[in-house]
């Protein structure tokens, strides 16, 4: 029988200069009571199959994130992962896997690194990058920590926009970077099709 390959998912979250615009953010936040159907659970499990075994850890303190928190939360569930492993990191995940492999050689390369949505810098409209995500200069190791690198935004993105995918171009060298015309705003989407097919055809054939 064949061993399943792993993948793990980290999610987004949010970083705040101070307590009191984190307070803020919780008194005017939308809140709904409907369920949320989001493209990284039951969809991506279900497309890909009994082949991959998803793991997706809740980080600390999502709503109010910290990069040493993430890193050590991180690293105890990266040991876990012996065999051929999947990284895949949406919006706040997304850079804080880039930060991450740009300072930190792997024990062992993944197969595929995914970005969904990752800021590059502080230069959101709506949001302040601080909480220890900044990224270092160099992003090479990023590269070579894995045998493919993607990085997937969208047009539309009201969040992170387009043009960081212009500033993350100009550090790596051989990543996949694409730019979707939408993915209804800050990939707040409930299917991913294309990030099934990208998986599927890098896996194919491994044993």
């Amino acid at each position: 029988m064949k061993k399943k390959i792993k993948i793990l998912m980290v999610h987004g979250g949010m970083t705040f200069k101070n307590e009191k615009d984190y307070v803020h953010y919780l008194k005017t936040k939308k809140v709904s009571i409907e369920k949320k159907v989001y493209w990284a659970g039951e969809y991506l499990e279900k497309s890909l199959g009994a082949r991959f075994k998803i793991i997706a850890p809740r980080m600390p303190l999502q709503d109010n994130a910290k990069y040493r928190d993430w890193k050590i939360l991180f690293e105890r569930y990266l040991d876990l992962l012996k065999n051929k492993y999947i990284l895949i990191g949406s919006s706040l995940g997304g850079i804080f896997l880039a930060k991450y492999l740009s300072e930190k050689k792997l024990p062992k390369k993944a197969l595929s690194v995914y970005l969904v949505c990752p800021p590059f810098d502080n230069t959101l409209s709506a949001e302040d990058l601080v909480g220890g995500f900044k990224l270092r200069a160099n992003l090479s190791l990023m590269e070579k920590n894995c045998e493919n690198l993607h990085l997937l935004f969208s047009k539309d993105d009201d969040v992170v926009p387009a043009s960081h995918a212009k500033k993350y171009k100009k550090k790596l060298k051989n990543a996949h970077i694409v730019v979707y015309k939408s993915k209804n705003g800050h990939f707040n989407i409930s299917k991913f099709p294309e990030i099934v097919t990208l998986i599927k055809n890098e896996t194919r054939g491994i044993k």
